[in-house]
């Protein structure tokens, strides 16, 4: 998962994330843990570029994702840190993993495959400007003016860095990558406001293992055409070393290593460490695939960043219907 700070809000500690958050004990290694997620989730959109040499989107995306979802199931089995939820549950979470994993992923790998990866983390990394918005049009809470004001700078700079798409080799289909990616954090957005009961009453690994399975089963079923045409046996060491990379690196080590964070630090805490993945993705990027960021790529993750930092000084309520519908 390109997961970004977002996910932060969409899994915030479950019965099991207890007042351990405000203990010392393990934060030093807890933050060297977040510093090594955020480099793998920064270093994933490079990975996934390279894979996408190799293999077609879907096909490269329906792997990855059943490979991590088994694995990530396989660890939720075997740790039985907690009941799993109810079946009732279960149901409701397995839909909602259609839209946060399936629908997304879709959306995220279609943008991959058009535009440039340091484009595509500016973008996601102002998720949380759409989750605050989905929030207040949901009724789920208030943000308050600063709020929205750093809200606003993030929107700023996700404009800045799709408008520059245009200067880039393909013009228009780089601009159609971008967009897709921006529905696929508008999706993200949906997915992870309805999740957010359900962080009440399940732990954060029984949530990601239910959602993950569904959504990978949904991205197996539409890839599964380019699966049955592709040539296995031509695909590079490169390519198979980027479906692991981003299977086994990216969505099974970095959600374990982020799950600590939440559980020691706090999803607040944590979340912060995410806004390190958009700078590691656009040096990653340059490096790796050659991808100079142009003034108008900079000057949006300025914005974005500047935003982040605002919003997350912002104070951010529940609403009164919130409230009531929670007692």
């Amino acid at each position: 998962m390109s997961s970004t700070s977002s996910a932060a809000r969409s899994t915030a500690p479950g019965p099991d994330a207890s007042p351990s958050a405000a203990t010392h004990q393990g934060v030093g290694a807890t933050d060297a843990g977040l510093v090594l997620m955020a480099t793998i989730w920064g270093v994933n959109y490079s990975v996934v570029k390279a894979g996408l040499q190799a293999m077609t989107p879907l096909s490269f995306t329906g792997v990855r994702m059943l490979l991590a979802a088994v694995v990530l199931f396989v660890i939720a089995l075997l740790l039985r840190e907690a009941r799993w939820p109810n079946r009732h549950d279960v149901g409701r979470l397995l839909a909602l993993g259609l839209l946060g994993n399936g629908f997304y992923q879709l959306l995220f790998i279609s943008g991959m495959a058009r535009t440039r990866a340091g484009v595509a983390a500016l973008i996601v990394a102002a998720g949380p400007a759409w989750i605050a918005i989905v929030s207040r049009l949901l009724g789920r809470e208030r943000v308050s003016r600063l709020g929205w004001a750093g809200i606003g700078l993030q929107l700023v700079g996700v404009l800045c860095v799709v408008g520059s798409t245009q200067g880039f080799d393909g013009g228009d289909e780089g601009l159609l990558g971008a967009v897709l990616i921006a529905s696929g954090s508008m999706a993200w957005a949906v997915y992870s406001v309805l999740l957010q009961p359900f962080t009440q009453r399940a732990t954060a690994l029984h949530l990601s293992a239910i959602t993950l399975l569904s959504g990978a089963l949904m991205m197996g079923l539409v890839g599964l055409p380019d699966m049955l045409r592709l040539d296995w046996g031509a695909v590079s060491l490169t390519g198979w070393g980027a479906v692991l990379y981003s299977a086994l690196g990216a969505m099974v080590l970095g959600y374990m290593l982020f799950y600590r964070g939440v559980r020691v630090l706090g999803p607040t805490k944590t979340a912060m460490y995410g806004n390190l993945q958009p700078i590691i993705a656009i040096v990653v990027a340059w490096i790796m695939l050659h991808e100079q960021p142009t003034g108008w790529q900079l000057l949006g993750a300025g914005f974005i960043m500047a935003g982040l930092l605002v919003s997350r000084t912002a104070k951010v309520r529940p609403a009164p219907e919130a409230l009531e519908e929670a007692a």
